[in-house]
């Protein structure tokens, strides 16, 4: 089973609605709050876990910087309101269960991109 950490960026309402649908997700709000983007990376590729963000940040960390991690899922769905977003996120996660480590992807309203970093 794929197990996830939700960067303090991410809404605690999709923290609890991935929870309730049963997957494992660590939340650094809870428990590592304000440690530095690299510092997140490096924890969550200790347990290992794919990172969701709603922080691009972490592009400029993975792809410019080259940080070690397990695999990074960056949510663009502002404005989307929070039943879609939950939705979306759940039928993604749930289709491509086994494609989010050691890749860099991306999801916004209207299409997924999984990227290889490197």
């Amino acid at each position: 089973m794929v197990v996830f950490v939700a960067d303090e960026s991410v809404d605690f309402r999709i923290i609890k609605f991935l929870r309730e649908k049963g997957f494992e997700l660590h939340a650094i709000i809870k428990e590592k709050p304000g440690i530095d983007d690299d510092t997140v990376l490096k924890y969550a590729s200790s347990i290992p876990a794919i990172l969701i963000t709603e922080d691009k940040d972490f592009g400029e960390l993975v792809f410019r910087l080259r940080k070690p991690n397990y695999g990074v899922i960056l949510l663009r769905l502002g404005g989307v309101p929070i039943n879609e977003r939950n939705d979306k996120l759940l039928d993604i996660l749930q289709k491509f269960d086994d494609k989010f480590a050691h890749k860099f992807t991306v999801i916004t309203s209207d299409k997924i991109r999984i990227k290889n970093q490197f």
